[in-house]
């Protein structure tokens, strides 16, 4: 059985693009986590209002269900900001990993405005991703890596992890 993981940091870290390159270097579904916000919660974000723990709850639910719809392993992409996040999807999939890619809070907003046309988060959010994170790196089944490295540098790094090849995909 292989093991889901989870994509995770703040917004503009580049969670989407990674999840992607893992994906299909591994050959495991890829779930996109902003797919499951719900239109309250988009709304919300879009006019630059943090989301709240009560407004995660329902997606940290889908989420979870997404990893046990999916026992083959999966690559969820989930900011999963908060311990008490990552125990629920953890809770939802044992043997769950997750990928942290931390980056400087001025790289992350610049990364976020130069989306801003095409994405519904807002740039004014990415102060409080940095409040709200709670850094992972020391948890059990983490690897934080760098989000400026090259991103088949960071693709490669992740599949190493993993104990994958790239030819084995």
């Amino acid at each position: 059985m292989t093991d889901s993981l989870v994509i995770m940091g703040v917004a503009g870290c580049g969670k989407s693009s990674l999840g992607a390159a893992v994906a299909q270097a591994t050959g495991l579904a890829l779930v996109e986590g902003d797919d499951f916000h719900s239109p309250a919660s988009r709304a919300k974000m879009s006019q630059g209002i943090a989301l709240t723990d009560a407004d995660r709850d329902g997606w940290l639910t889908t989420l979870g269900e997404q990893l046990r719809a999916h026992p083959d392993g999966l690559v969820l992409t989930c900011s999963a900001l908060k311990l008490s996040y990552r125990e629920r999807l953890r809770q939802a999939a044992p043997g769950l990993r997750f990928v942290f890619l931390g980056i400087g809070r001025e790289q992350a907003q610049a990364r976020v405005a130069a989306r801003a046309a095409a994405h519904f988060f807002s740039t004014t959010l990415v102060d409080s991703q940095f409040a709200t994170l709670e850094d992972p790196t020391g948890e059990a089944g983490v690897l934080r890596v760098d989000a400026l490295k090259p991103l088949d540098q960071l693709q490669a790094d992740v599949t190493a992890w993993l104990g994958l090849d790239k030819e084995q995909a």
